[in-house]
């Protein structure tokens, strides 16, 4: 891939607990004479809940403008559409949007779960109407995370320029460590949020496996509004354990690297980053078969693909593992080779130039 002379200026605006996360994909696109300034997009507004909650739907914030004179990108990268995307539409500025989600059918479990107030559904609403100027309108780019969702947005957008863009991990920092002394073994690591119900409550299903393997621990880190909801029916099982939320990233290698078997148990994801991780850590990965993360498993190679909903098939994978140890170091240590070819940051970094030039843009 060529490299121009002129230096690409792109900003990228993601929630703030995505900044660090970014800073390897910031550094392999510098090699491409590409330069990228990352920010909280909520930090353009002052501390004020008045101003947060409504002045920064109708206002563009000085600090805004200030951000884009300043700097004065090529490009604006975002993740979320609701609030800096918005302020987007009043620029020339092309944009580039990163879909982590179907947010569509989000925005309908939320309404019905734990968004039901009419002035919420009203705000959910509005977010969706500027959503659609920003993904119909404005984006020059729609990224979203996995093939999975690149139909969904195609059907959606079929004029607009839409690839798939996986999310990147840092292959030199997730590395098997040499000490394990903090879990009950044998076990299986649960890493995930409840913060949507119609993954979440796909964990319920635990409830018979937890039954079947009472000497086998079970450990839960991950928290969020559906949490006790889940633990309400779990934690009465002495082999389950809620650790909550761990410290990213140092605490949650530590978890992944000491546990036997990663679970993930969701009704519904695209691409979680976390069976990346537990594949860097040379886990075997047992997987709900559903949105994009059969894209992320060679299922009877790097872990197991289970169905929606059945008990009877997490628990006959559980046992093979576990009664399997040669079997399951293999199927782990495939899982690490998998990810280092197709997740690296340099290979995300790559793919995602070509999205650009496929834009007539020479870099």
């Amino acid at each position: 891939m060529g490299i121009n002379s002129k230096i690409l200026k792109i900003l990228i605006a993601v929630d703030k607990n995505r900044v660090r996360y970014l800073q390897p994909f910031v550094k392999e696109l510098s090699k491409y004479n590409i330069e990228s300034k990352i920010i909280d997009d909520l930090e353009i507004y002052d501390n004020s809940l008045f101003s947060k909650k409504i002045l920064r739907w109708f206002n563009t914030p000085s600090k805004f403008n200030q951000i884009i004179n300043d700097y004065l990108p090529d490009f604006i990268f975002t993740e979320r559409t609701s609030h800096f995307s918005s302020l987007v539409l009043k620029t020339n500025i092309p944009l580039i949007i990163f879909i982590r989600g179907n947010m569509w059918i989000e925005s309908e479990i939320a309404k019905k779960t734990i968004h039901t107030s009419i002035a919420k559904k009203i705000e959910l609403d509005f977010k969706n109407r500027i959503t659609e100027k920003c993904f119909k309108n404005k984006s020059t780019i729609i990224l979203p995370i996995c093939n999975y969702l690149t139909e969904i947005i195609k059907n959606r957008y079929p004029k607009k320029n839409i690839k798939t863009f996986y999310q990147g991990i840092e292959v030199d920092f997730w590395k098997p460590l040499s000490s394990k002394n903090n879990l009950i073994h044998p076990c299986v690591g649960l890493l995930q949020g409840a913060h949507i119900w119609g993954k979440a409550q796909e964990m319920l299903t635990l409830e018979k496996v937890l039954k079947e393997f009472p000497k086998i621990t079970f450990y839960w880190a991950g928290d969020g509004p559906y949490a006790e909801k889940i633990l309400s029916v779990l934690k009465k099982y002495p082999n389950f354990k809620w650790l909550g939320n761990l410290d990213y990233p140092n605490k949650v290698k530590e978890y992944l690297d000491e546990i036997d078997i990663y679970a993930l148990i969701s009704g519904m994801d695209m691409s979680p980053h976390t069976v990346l991780e537990a594949s860097m850590m040379e886990k075997p990965v047992i997987a709900t078969n559903v949105g994009g993360i059969p894209e992320l498993i060679k299922n009877g190679k790097t872990g197991f693909l289970v169905e929606k909903g059945n008990h009877e098939q997490i628990i006959e994978k559980i046992l093979f593992l576990l009664e399997n140890p040669e079997i399951a170091g293999k199927m782990g240590i495939a899982g690490k080779e998998f990810v280092e070819e197709n997740f690296s940051w340099e290979k995300i970094a790559k793919e995602f130039l070509k999205s650009l030039q496929q834009e007539s843009i020479k870099l």
